[in-house]
């Protein structure tokens, strides 16, 4: 991903622009400059990979500050935002300094996106690979689950990995992580939505609610008709802005169409597909994963994950294993009467490392973080989270 900085004196202005930037899904990072030599950058500050000025009517002060940035950093990639297409003047004024791109407000986000594809495909570090942070969690069928198997798995990341982690309550037809966690959330995803033009790292963080654990929740829908007003391609602005912002992101799909949503599955680092061992849940599981990897989802990413397991399960599972040429990832040892007492409390499980449902959400955390978790060797819900290759 990109660095960035918008260089102008209207912080309105510049507040769009790094929307804009931000909702790109191209940028990890956006500074506001003003353009003044003496100040920008600062010494020992790094000058970004991208620079936007955003032009007022007399800009050779801007022009000059473009200049100065091209010789500290020749690879800077300049361009430059004005109200109206530029005349030839102004044009000729622009290249001078280094300007290399000219975009019209109010911007368009896909054809910002295409320049700075451009740009990172150009760069001399051109085997870097966009940070891809979002893991989402869906269900093959209603009732397995989700939800809850959301929920704890960013309570755990969050006290894990002692990093902004966010989860996206985006469940149709409405949201249920705020009640599993006794929250009241002032503002949700539909607030995300309404607010594209001025949505960045900063807007966007100041409509999440903190759990006393130090996860953050995007609130999800409470009336089921909000959806006709939340299209998927507004949903990956938003989470392209929360990549910019959070170290993690967990999104709560619910039930999926994956053809619907593939946008945001493509984005996905992890798809967590839960399911039980029942013959509906089962057969559900099967037909998503055939309709996923129709559409050309990566197979490697989508991971089955088994709620509510118990011993008796494995042959049946063993058999699905076998017919679907797939390993199932984890296992989460059924708990009815921890787990029911947690939702009616709205509180996430808790539980001391022998807990073997808590000890297996924490080593789903670890091992979807990235980090070393040691692997027992014996088959089981007791004994082993993880089963068969990646």
């Amino acid at each position: 991903m990109l660095t960035a900085a918008v260089v102008g004196t209207d912080t309105a202005g510049t507040g769009s622009l790094r929307a804009s930037l931000e909702q790109t899904g191209m940028i990890h990072t956006v500074l506001e400059w003003m353009p003044a030599l003496e100040k920008h950058p600062v010494p020992g500050e790094a000058i970004p990979d991208v620079v936007l000025l955003d032009l007022p009517r007399e800009p050779a002060v801007y022009f000059t500050f473009a200049a100065h940035l091209r010789r500290l950093r020749p690879t800077v990639r300049v361009m430059a935002c004005a109200g109206a297409a530029p005349s030839q003047d102004l044009l000729l004024q622009a290249m001078r300094s280094g300007v290399e791109e000219f975009v019209v407000k109010p911007v368009d986000a896909e054809a910002l996106r295409t320049v700075l594809s451009r740009f990172a495909a150009e760069r001399d570090d051109t085997g870097e690979r966009p940070v891809e942070k979002l893991i989402v969690v869906a269900g093959s069928k209603g009732g397995v689950g989700t939800s809850t198997v959301a929920v704890n798995l960013g309570v755990q990341l969050a006290q894990a990995t002692k990093k902004r982690v966010v989860l996206l309550d985006f469940a149709r037809p409405l949201g249920h992580l705020s009640v599993l966690l006794d929250l009241k959330p002032r503002f949700s995803v539909r607030d995300a939505v309404e607010n594209l033009d001025r949505l960045d790292g900063h807007f966007f963080s100041g409509l999440l609610t903190k759990h006393k654990s130090g996860l953050e929740i995007l609130g999800g829908t409470s009336h089921a008709e909000e959806w006709q007003r939340l299209p998927i391609s507004s949903l990956v602005r938003v989470v392209n802005v929360a990549q910019g912002a959070f170290d993690y992101l967990l999104m709560d799909g619910g039930v999926q169409d994956p053809s619907e949503w593939l946008p945001l599955l493509r984005t996905a680092r992890a798809i967590l597909l839960v399911a039980e061992a029942g013959l509906l849940s089962l057969w559900a599981l099967e037909r998503y994963l055939s309709a996923s990897v129709a559409l050309g989802l990566d197979a490697e990413r989508i991971r089955i994950v088994i709620n509510r397991w118990r011993r008796e399960d494995d042959e049946a599972l063993s058999n699905v294993e076998k017919k679907m040429k797939r390993p199932i990832y984890a296992r989460l040892p059924n708990d009815y009467r921890q787990v029911s007492e947690a939702v009616t409390m709205g509180v996430p499980l808790a539980g001391n490392s022998g807990n073997p449902l808590v000890a297996r959400y924490h080593e789903l955390a670890l091992d979807l973080a990235g980090l070393s978790t040691p692997r027992a060797e014996k088959r089981g819900a007791l004994s082993s989270l993880f089963t068969g290759s990646r």
